[in-house]
């Protein structure tokens, strides 16, 4: 049995997906139809950049979601049963393209609309985003409450291992936020560099559109749970799949208790990263120390375990 993770943003590079295009007729086919479904061409963003345009948020989301589609298309069917799917953020949509419930071409759009809504929602209230090392989830609300206490927002937004926390809002309140996770012990507080504080408040103007945009989309019950962001509960019909992928818009990725939630749904599975890069799966190493894990996402790591 095997859990599918699949990373968000902030693991796209330019140059990303181009070796399984030329090497795997699906990976081929999965690139041309996003780019036809979105009506511009993402593979080549992806794979000649420049890197400024790849970073941009309505254009990183859907590139990450494609690379990851197109590991699924080429090596999902020799994955052994899918006991469940979890996906950081943006991730979330591919789960659920591995579930079943979304199309590649029909996600892809659902995360460029959602890309370029919370860029504008970025845009209408500009927030930031922090990385804190070293330092207990716990003391990371207390300082985040403190910090927001003095005005503007600040808010855990994704727990990503016990010890490790992004927090976002208002600048000038993560930046107080930041001081006193230092102040708590945090070992390291490191800016990002994003558009806007997603996974927050700030992020409420976009929770219209996304909501329009999932309505008018031919969403599917999945064919195994995907567990969701937002409650790091699984998710098994639809409506409340499309509900919860909005409310993921404003709240934390609760990604401890996510892999927590698979581990319990699919004992003994293999964690399977799809896409680029192995985050998910160092950060699976914190959280569930005792799980098996692989990444998925070069040509060459996509040969060894077919031919394995």
């Amino acid at each position: 049995m095997t859990v599918v993770m699949c990373p968000g943003q902030g693991a796209q590079k330019v140059g990303m997906g181009k070796d399984l295009a030329d090497r795997f007729a699906a990976a081929r086919d999965t690139f041309a139809a996003i780019d036809e479904a979105l009506g511009v061409s993402l593979s080549r963003i992806m794979w000649e950049g420049p890197d400024e345009e790849l970073t941009r948020t309505h254009n990183a989301q859907p590139a990450i979601l494609a690379h990851s589609a197109a590991v699924l298309a080429v090596a999902g069917e020799a994955l052994e049963v899918p006991g469940a799917s979890a996906g950081h953020s943006l991730g979330e949509y591919t789960a659920h393209v591995a579930a079943r419930s979304l199309s590649v071409t029909e996600a892809a759009r659902l995360v460029r609309r959602r890309g370029e809504l919370m860029h504008q929602a970025g845009t209408t209230r500009p927030g930031t985003m922090a990385a804190v090392l070293g330092l207990e989830t716990a003391a990371v609300e207390a300082a985040c409450r403190e910090a927001s206490a003095s005005g503007g927002v600040a808010v855990p937004a994704n727990l990503n291992a016990p010890e490790q926390t992004v927090i976002s809002g208002d600048p000038e309140a993560v930046a107080r936020a930041g001081e006193g996770c230092k102040a708590r012990g945090a070992k390291r507080v490191v800016p990002l560099r994003v558009s806007g504080a997603f996974h927050s408040p700030l992020m409420q103007p976009a929770v219209d559109g996304l909501r329009e945009a999932l309505a008018g989309a031919a969403f599917r019950d999945p064919r195994f749970p995907v567990v969701a962001n937002a409650t790091a509960q699984p998710v098994r019909k639809a409506p409340e799949a499309m509900r919860l992928l909005v409310e993921q818009l404003t709240a934390p990725v609760r990604w401890v208790e996510c892999m927590r939630a698979a581990a319990a749904l699919a004992p003994g599975a293999t964690f399977v990263e799809v896409g680029p890069g192995n985050v998910l799966a160092a950060l699976l190493k914190r959280i569930v120390p005792e799980a098996e894990s692989l990444a998925l996402g070069t040509a060459d790591e996509i040969e060894r375990f077919l031919s394995a």
